[in-house]
C-alpha cells in the first residue's frame, strides 16, 4: 500500500489525538478469511489472526517479532494460550509471515494510545493502527514493545475472543446456554448433560464468526500459565545446534561474499582497481555497491582473501577531518551559543528554576560525556540473497523484516510480493539489526549474479567500524541546594535528543526543573542502541544526583527515598533494591556501595552495586536488581532479561568506546573493543515486584540504564574520586 498521508488519515474520519474517533471504513472487520491464506496448512483452523487449531486439537500460536535470545517466541503463546485455556503441552509457536496484515499495529497503538478505550471504537483502533503500521512497513521487534505491546493488545485479546468463539460454537452446538460452558486444557465441557469436546471439534463453525473485539480478559489471580516459568521453545535447538541462525542458511550452489566499505561514513567510491583479486582462485565476481566494494567467490575464505587484495579510493569532505575530540569541542560550542543565543530546544520546564538558580548560593555544576558505543553482537552481521524467476529471497536475521521486504521492492523495482523474506534467529540484535544496509548490501550482490544463492558474511571488523551507533552525548547540570542540602532547582542541558522522549526527565520531587537540548549532529551515523537515550540519561542524571547527596553530606540512598515522596511506586523499587543488598553493611576495606534508578520502557529498575577496589581496579562482586515492570509474564525469562542488560551495560560501563581519527572508527575488533568476559561477570540477583499495575512495562531494555551509574557511584563511594566519563577503564 502507499504511504500514509495526512489526507488518508483525516478521510478515515479518526481524531486519535483528539479523544473522538469515528470511522466505520477504517474498520479491520472480519480478517480471518483473509488471513487464513497465509498461514493456513492442510487440516489447520485459524481462529483468529494469531491462533490455529490442529487436527490433534493441539495450538499453534503465530507471533509476529523475531527471536533475539529475549524468549519472545515462548512468552506471547503463553499470554494466548492462558487467556484460551488451551493445553499449555501441546502450544507451539510459528514465526508470522512478512506481510502488510501482519504489521505491528499494537506498537503504533501502545506509543499513540496505550490506553484501554470503549468496546464501540475498539475496531476502528485497529484498522486505524493497522494502517498507519502498514505505510511505516513496520514489522518491527524492538523497544521492549513486544510484551507490553503485541502482548497486551493482541495475543491476549486474541486468546480470550478464540475461547469465547469456541465457546459460543459449542453452546450452539449442543443447544445450552454459553454461561454453562467451561473450558479447561484445551476441552469445553457442559456438567449438566456430562457433554465434552475438544476445540478442533468447534474449530470450524468458530472460525466462520467474528471475535469480540473486547473479550473479557482474566486478573493475575486467574492466571495458569502467565507469572510462571515454562521451558523456553528456543532453547533446545539452540543446545543441539539446529536452530538456524542467518549464518547457518545453506543454499545448493550457494557462493560466499565478503563486502568493505568506506572508513568514513558519507564517502562513496571513486575508483577500484582489482587486477590482482580477480584472477585469484575461486573469484566469481567483484562489485560495486557503491559506499564500498564486495568480492563474491567459491568460499568465505577465498572472498576475504580476495578482498584484501581490492584497492579502492573514495571521496572525501570535511567528514575525514573529524575526531572525537572535536565532536565533542562542537558539542560544547553548540550548547555554549544555544545560551547565548536564546535558541535552547525545551524538553521539560516546571517552576523557574533559572530564577532560583540566579539567587541561589549552594549551587552544584557538572559535565558529563558518554563516547559513541557498538553493538558487537555476536553474531556479525550476514544476508544471504537470491535472485531467480523474478523473486527476490532473503535470509537473515532482521528487527523488522516487513520494512526490509518493502524497501528492496521498491530500491530494486520489484513487487512487494515478489520479494520473500525468511527472517531467522538473530545472533543478537540490540537494535542493530532494525537497519536495512545489510540486507540491501546483500540484495546487490545477489542481483549481480542472478540465478545464483549468495551468503554475505561481515568481518568482525567490517561489524565494528560500519555499525549504527549509540551517539555520544554532552550533558550538563546546574542545580542549587537549600538550607536541608535538598535540590530546589535542576537545569539540565543536553546535545542531540532521540528516543524515547522522557528519557532525560527525572523522578525526584524538585519544585523547579528546566531540561533544555540543541541538535549537534555529526556524520557518525547512529541507530537504536539497547535502552536507546536512557542508558546515556541515566548515567547522566543518576550520577548528578549522587553528587547533590554528597554535597548535602547525606546518605544516597536516604536522599534518593526522600526525594520521591511522590513517586511511591518507585521508592517501593529503590527501597527493595537496598534491602536486598543490605545497604550500608560493613564491608571489607576497599570496597563499597552504589546505588541508581530509572523508570524506562514503563518498567522502575534500581540497582545496588557491590564493587571491589583493594587492587586499585573495580570488579563488580554483586548486583541487586529489584525491578516493578507491572507484572512479569514470564519470571524466568524476565529475570534472564534483567540480567542480559546488566551484563551489556556493564561492559559499555567499563569498556565500551568507539573513537573517531580521521573521520573513520578506530576500533576493529574484541582486541580494542572490549566484552566483559565470564570471568569478570559479577553475580546478579533480581527480584520482580508485581504491582499489578494494568500498564506492563518492558523486559528486554530496562536493566541496563541503572547499572553505570551505580558503579560510578560506587567508586566515588569508595575512592571520593567522581567519574564524569565513560569508560571507566579510561580513568583506572
Amino acid at each position: 500500500m502507499g504511504k500514509w498521508t495526512r489526507r488518508a488519515f483525516l478521510t478515515t474520519g479518526a481524531l486519535v489525538g483528539g479523544g473522538l474517533i469515528v470511522g466505520v471504513a477504517i474498520r479491520p472487520g472480519h480478517r480471518t478469511p483473509k488471513l487464513a491464506s497465509l498461514v493456513e496448512r492442510s487440516g489447520e483452523t485459524l481462529i483468529n489472526a494469531w491462533v490455529k487449531i490442529l487436527p490433534d486439537n493441539s495450538i499453534t500460536v503465530i507471533v509476529p517479532h523475531a527471536e533475539m535470545g529475549q524468549g519472545v517466541h515462548t512468552v506471547l503463546p503463553m499470554m494466548l494460550a492462558d487467556e484460551m485455556d488451551a493445553d499449555w503441552s501441546t502450544v507451539s509457536m510459528e514465526q508470522a509471515p512478512v506481510h502488510d496484515e501482519y504489521a505491528s499495529n499494537d506498537i503504533v497503538r501502545e506509543v499513540a494510545l496505550p490506553t484501554q478505550v470503549p468496546g464501540i471504537v475498539e475496531d476502528t483502533l485497529k484498522g486505524t493502527f493497522l494502517k498507519i503500521a502498514q505505510s511505516m512497513s513496520l514489522q518491527i521487534t524492538g523497544g521492549s514493545f513486544s510484551v507490553r505491546g503485541t502482548g497486551t493488545w493482541s495475543m491476549r485479546v486474541a486468546g480470550a475472543a478464540a475461547r469465547e468463539l469456541l465457546i459460543d460454537a459449542a453452546a450452539e452446538q449442543w443447544q445450552v446456554p454459553a454461561n454453562e460452558i467451561r473450558v479447561e486444557k484445551s476441552v469445553l465441557y457442559h456438567d449438566k448433560s456430562n457433554r465434552s469436546d475438544q476445540f478442533i471439534a468447534f474449530a470450524k463453525a468458530a472460525a466462520g464468526k467474528q471475535g469480540p473485539s473486547k473479550p473479557k480478559l482474566k486478573t493475575p489471580e486467574q492466571f495458569n500459565i502467565m507469572g510462571q516459568h515454562v521451558e523456553r521453545f528456543d532453547i533446545p535447538s539452540k543446545v543441539d545446534g539446529t536452530a538456524v541462525f542467518g549464518v547457518d542458511v545453506e543454499l545448493p550452489g550457494m557462493k560466499y561474499a565478503c563486502v568493505k566499505c568506506a572508513p568514513v561514513f558519507g564517502s562513496m567510491v571513486l575508483s577500484i582497481d582489482s587486477s590482482a583479486a580477480k584472477v585469484m582462485a575461486g573469484v566469481v565476481k567483484i562489485v560495486d555497491l557503491g559506499t564500498g566494494v564486495g568480492v563474491i567467490a567459491d568460499s568465505y575464505w577465498q572472498a576475504k582473501k580476495a578482498l584484501d587484495k581490492v584497492n579502492v579510493t573514495y571521496s572525501e569532505s570535511k567528514a575525514n577531518r573529524v575526531s572525537s575530540e572535536a565532536i565533542f569541542e562542537q558539542f560544547g560550542k553548540s550548547m555554549d551559543d544555544a545560551i547565548a543565543n536564546k535558541n535552547e530546544e525545551d524538553d521539560h520546564k516546571v517552576g523557574d528554576a533559572r530564577g532560583v538558580l540566579a539567587k541561589a548560593k549552594n549551587i552544584v555544576e557538572a559535565e558529563y560525556r558518554v563516547p559513541h558505543l557498538a553493538h558487537s553482537t555476536m553474531e556479525p552481521m550476514n544476508c544471504t540473497a537470491w535472485s531467480h524467476n523474478d523473486r527476490l529471497e532473503i535470509w537473515a536475521g532482521l528487527q523488522n523484516p516487513l520494512g526490509v521486504r518493502n524497501t528492496l521492492a521498491e530500491q530494486f523495482d520489484f513487487e512487494p510480493e515478489n520479494v520473500v523474506i525468511n527472517n531467522v534467529y538473530l545472533g543478537g540484535g540490540f537494535g542493530r539489526r532494525a537497519m536495512d544496509d545489510y540486507p540491501i548490501q546483500g540484495a546487490k550482490l545477489a542481483l549481480a549474479v542472478p540465478g545464483v544463492p549468495v551468503k554475505m558474511i561481515w568481518s568482525r571488523e567490517e561489524d565494528t567500524q560500519q555499525d549504527f551507533y549509540r551517539p555520544a552525548i554532552m550533558s550538563r547540570f546546574k542545580a542549587s541546594l537549600d538550607d536541608n542540602g535538598m535540590p530546589d532547582a535542576w537545569e539540565n542541558q543536553f546535545v542531540d535528543k532521540h528516543e524515547p522522549a522522557e528519557a532525560p526527565t527525572i523522578p525526584y520531587a524538585v519544585a523547579n526543573q528546566y531540561i533544555h537540548y540543541i541538535n549537534s549532529p555529526s556524520h557518525i551515523r547512529f541507530g537504536p542502541w539497547r535502552s536507546v537515550d536512557h542508558t546515556q540519561h541515566a548515567f547522566f542524571t543518576e550520577s548528578f544526583i549522587d553528587e547533590l547527596a554528597a554535597k548535602a553530606g547525606k546518605d544516597p540512598y536516604q536522599y534518593r527515598y526522600d526525594l520521591l515522596s511522590n513517586e511511591l511506586r518507585v521508592r517501593h523499587v529503590l527501597e527493595t533494591a537496598a534491602k536486598m543488598a543490605n545497604w550500608g553493611k560493613a564491608m571489607p576495606h576497599g570496597w563499597g556501595q552504589g546505588i541508581a534508578l530509572q523508570r524506562s520502557f514503563n518498567t522502575i529498575v534500581a540497582e545496588v552495586v557491590d564493587v571491589d577496589m583493594s587492587n586499585g581496579k573495580p570488579r563488580v562482586d554483586k548486583v541487586y536488581c529489584a525491578a516493578d515492570p507491572g507484572y512479569a509474564m514470564s519470571t524466568d525469562g524476565f529475570k534472564a532479561q534483567m540480567e542480559s542488560g546488566i551484563i551489556y551495560g556493564l561492559t559499555a560501563a567499563l569498556y565500551g568506546e568507539i573513537n573517531i581519527k580521521d573521520g573513520a572508527v578506530v576500533e576493529s575488533n574484541f582486541h580494542n573493543y572490549k566484552m566483559l568476559r565470564m570471568n569478570e561477570s559479577p553475580g546478579i540477583e533480581i527480584e520482580i515486584i508485581n504491582s499489578d499495575d494494568t500498564s506492563l512495562g518492558g523486559g528486554g531494555e530496562p536493566g541496563t540504564p541503572p547499572i553505570a551509574p551505580a558503579l560510578s557511584n560506587a567508586i566515588f563511594a569508595i575512592t571520593g574520586n567522581r567519574i564524569r566519563s565513560l569508560p571507566i577503564s579510561k580513568y583506572l
